[in-house]
């Protein structure tokens, strides 16, 4: 594991060139779609008949209906080509189409402005699957939390800037719009210098034939995404965040104007607070997860998600009579505080949500399809988004106000949540043991280097608790299948966690000779697929914090199927919480709550070196009086 936290990246060229021409991209977008949402809403702009209300919709709609359209042929271009050049040419695409849009600002051309958004929302589709394909291929896997949260926290700054430098610029020159055309100009001018810095990073697939028609692309890719079970639920959990995020976001000039009875600053301000939100979320993400792709984030996101959308009904959910002109006026009506609070903390729930799902689409996803995946994710997150403005276009106009839109879209992302972690057990289990891992101890891993990224091997470890499994499974990115005594893998709560994790319930042979048989017959079924089993072979806890003699059950395993063995120990669990008292039973709380535990981890033993008494030593070493 990589000792360096995630801002060193920004000082090397693999990451600092992508980085910055991604931000000024995602700048560019949002200056000129702040730009246009706010002129349309607050200059009483109507087209085709449609009022602000719907407009803001339809604006939203057309922006990302071409990642459903084309993300198809992306896909394959971004696996086919080399990425540096790939970036360069949808950089200068964007040159064209800001000069374009520049000119319908200055003429005041709606139209042409709408028809505009629409082709950014086609370069932006070209250039997802490069971006997030491009960040696997150069940086390392213990970097992708870090980096991606970069690029979400990059994104939100640029949100920020953008909806800052939109928002002025309209105020300041609202007759011709001549500086908000200049804006977008020179943005898109210094995105394309700047990705003329990017490093070359080989194609993947260079032998690839594209498919042009994207409807068979499009199933042919989402197919890709199908092989990994926990790929595709990912592409629907960040799919579903896309559709409460624009859902909520994209009514936020409406919610000013009809309900706070505000302007196009408050607007700003409100998105404003969202973004840093996010950003700040998204940065925590490495922090709290140690570097790890920490699942257990998302159910934690999904939850402040819900529960500060609730809040945010609650917080104004009838409309101002007074009307506010500035943010200082604003933030002096009481209430306003509560409002940019939810709002951000939205995002940061937003950020635990999302950054740790794009990490593990980027780490268990086959490099050379990477790119199609990512297609994918766009095109399902382009479904899941024109529905939610659907929903929101249909939700209003059958006369509900948008503070009870907010309150639907909290319990639909409660149900959708419940429905998510149902399919896939392995986010709830994680968030419980992350749970346990920081509030009620301080885990502090070493060694994770040792542990291979693939195939199979045995971990041994002494026993000091009844939570050493989910301390073990906790600290190791890979999933770890458990052997444990059956009486521990029947304790209320803790079986659910031990049922979702698979691990392998085990006795002996006075006890249940059948079950011990069955053991050993699922433990070789488990490493010959190519998993880590773990052993605590003391069999049992130990009631004085002592290690005792590892049992010869371990070399019965590695002579059925020969794969190394690598040594963990446990230090410092001894007198806290879940450990045993000399009588057996649980300490009382708090039994030192929140005790530093050490998690070392050893380099791997040869399986023809295996013994029980050398591996006995071996923790034994490790773990040296750190009881």
């Amino acid at each position: 594991m990589s000792d360096s936290n995630q801002f060193s990246l920004l000082g090397q060229r693999r990451f600092a060139p992508f980085f910055v021409t991604q931000f000024l991209g995602a700048l560019n977008d949002n200056i000129f779609r702040n730009g246009l949402v706010i002129l349309i809403t607050f200059q009483g702009v109507r087209i085709a008949g449609m009022g602000a209300g719907q407009l803001a919709n339809v604006a939203g709609a057309l922006f990302i209906l071409p990642f459903f359209l084309f993300s198809a042929t992306a896909g394959q271009l971004a696996d086919k080509y080399e990425k540096s050049r790939l970036m360069r040419s949808i950089k200068l695409l964007e040159i064209v189409l800001m000069v374009l849009a520049a000119f319908a600002f200055v003429t005041q051309s709606y139209t042409v402005l709408l028809a505009v958004l629409f082709l950014m929302g086609c370069q932006s589709t070209l250039f997802g699957p490069v971006k997030y394909a491009y960040l696997p291929q150069q940086l390392t896997t213990d970097e992708l939390v870090g980096g991606n949260a970069l690029v979400e926290s990059g994104t939100y700054m640029a949100i920020i800037f953008g909806l800052i430098i939109g928002g002025i610029s309209v105020a300041a020159d609202y007759e011709n719009q001549s500086i908000l055309a200049s804006c977008l100009v020179v943005a898109a001018v210094f995105g394309y210098l700047a990705s003329r810095q990017i490093p070359s990073t080989k194609p993947v697939d260079p032998d690839l034939k594209i498919n042009w028609n994207a409807w068979t692309e499009t199933w042919h890719i989402v197919g890709f995404a199908r092989e990994e079970r926990s790929v595709f639920l990912s592409i629907l959990g960040i799919s579903w965040f896309w559709f409460f995020g624009s859902a909520m976001t994209i009514q936020l000039p409406a919610y000013t104007l009809g309900i706070l009875n505000g302007n196009e600053a408050i607007t700003t301000a409100l998105l404003v607070a969202f973004a840093v939100g996010v950003g700040v979320g998204s940065l925590l993400c490495e922090r709290m997860s140690g570097h790890r792709i920490e699942l257990g984030l998302v159910p934690f996101g999904s939850i402040g998600l819900s529960l500060f959308a609730i809040d945010l009904f609650f917080s104004q959910p009838d409309a101002q009579v007074v009307a506010v002109n500035s943010v200082s006026e604003f933030l002096a009506r009481p209430g306003s505080w509560r409002i940019l609070i939810d709002l951000s903390l939205l995002g940061a729930f937003g950020g635990f949500y999302s950054v740790p799902l794009y990490a593990l689409i980027q780490d268990r996803t086959e490099r050379q399809h990477l790119s199609r995946v990512i297609a994918a994710n766009n095109i399902i997150n382009a479904l899941f988004m024109v529905a939610a403005a659907i929903l929101a276009f249909g939700v209003l106009a059958s006369g509900l106000s948008i503070p009870q839109f907010y309150l639907i879209l909290a319990l639909l992302n409660a149900l959708v949540a419940l429905y998510i972690f149902s399919l896939l057990p392995e986010f709830l289990m994680r968030f419980l043991v992350w749970i346990l891992i920081n509030m009620l101890y301080r885990v502090r891993p070493t060694g994770l280097e040792n542990i291979p990224d693939r195939g199979p091997a045995v971990l041994v470890c002494n026993h000091v608790s009844f939570v050493d499994a989910l301390l073990v499974g906790g600290s190791i990115r890979r999933p770890v299948r458990f052997v444990m005594y059956y009486k521990i893998f029947q304790i209320p709560l803790l079986s659910f966690i031990f049922k979702t994790a698979k691990a392998i319930p085990i006795a002996s042979a006075k006890e249940d000779e059948t079950l011990l048989a069955e053991a050993f017959d699922q433990i070789d079924k488990e490493l010959d697929a190519g998993q880590i089993v773990c052993l605590f072979p003391e069999g049992g806890i130990s009631t004085d914090g002592e290690i005792q003699r590892f049992r010869p059950g371990i070399e019965k395993i590695i002579e059925r199927r020969g794969v190394p063995v690598i040594p963990i120990a446990l230090g410092g669990l001894w007198g806290s919480w879940f450990s045993r008292r000399s009588g057996g039973g649980l300490r009382k709380i708090p039994g030192r709550l929140w005790a530093k535990v050490n998690v070392r981890i050893g380099e791997a033993v040869r399986s023809e070196d295996v013994t029980a008494a050398s591996l006995e030593l071996l923790v034994r070493t490790l773990r040296g009086d750190d009881r």
